[in-house]
């Protein structure tokens, strides 16, 4: 099974290579739509995907199914104890819960909250585990 920075990596990439651009400006505008092999004026065949992002029309079901995939993986990676921890253990250092002591931003980077967590033994044990570990390797 991969690790979760394996796959957090993996997806990334697959995110990365799909053909999508983002544009702030027409210079940008321009510049993407090239790169989608779209002419600028035919604006008809792009939809935006927010935050300044747009892709072609027909790539529409190829992103969702995509994205629904990813999902899906994460999902069943999330089944396993080991891959739990990792997840966690790595949100915690990444939103520097050794500084703040704050679980908030891990949560959210997660995608859960505080009451699901409470309410899954196994995401509750796994957090603890690596909440543990944190604290543990601040003392020494």
């Amino acid at each position: 099974m991969e690790t979760y920075l394996q796959m957090k990596a993996r997806h990334q990439k697959e995110v990365e290579a799909f053909p999508m651009a983002f544009a702030f400006n027409n210079e940008q505008f321009a510049d993407g739509m090239k790169k989608l092999n779209i002419e600028v004026t035919d604006t008809k065949n792009i939809l935006s995907i927010g935050g300044g992002g747009f892709i072609r029309r027909t790539d529409a079901d190829n992103l969702s199914a995509m994205f629904d995939r990813i999902h899906a993986e994460e999902a069943e990676a999330r089944k396993n104890d080991d891959y739990l921890f990792q997840m966690f253990a790595y949100e915690l250092a990444n939103h520097e819960y050794n500084y703040t002591w704050d679980l908030t931003d891990t949560l959210q980077s997660l995608g859960l909250t505080f009451a699901e967590v409470k309410a899954n033994q196994q995401l509750h044990d796994a957090l603890v585990k690596a909440v543990d570990e944190v604290r543990n390797s601040d003392a020494a």
